[in-house]
């Protein structure tokens, strides 16, 4: 084989070594399911242990002092009820978010 068939052969290994551990990636980086998120917050008292430990909400809403924090699962959505700077209400429902 001449020099230019064998760096063509490394290169397109390489290659699908690389897109192969893309993919083993990507497939571990799924929404958690809602009892995930509902573990990982069931000692959350304000606000900003929330944040810290699931991030920023994907969906958010104020009405004065009353917040809802929505978060995506992959069976549903977990949504926290946030009075001031205290967490004090937790909620799982539907099956799948849209």
């Amino acid at each position: 084989m001449c020099e230019h068939h064998i760096m063509r052969s490394m290169f397109k290994q390489i290659t699908q070594t690389l897109v192969a551990i893309a993919i083993l990636s990507l497939a571990g980086c799924g929404s958690p399911s809602k009892l995930d998120i509902s573990k990982k917050t069931v000692n959350i008292k304000t606000k900003a242990e929330l944040e810290n430990v699931l991030g920023k909400p994907d969906d958010f809403n104020k009405l004065g002092p009353i917040e809802t924090w929505k978060y995506k699962a992959s069976d549903g959505e977990v949504v926290f009820l946030v009075v001031g700077d205290k967490v004090k209400l937790q909620a799982a429902g539907g099956d799948k978010p849209k």
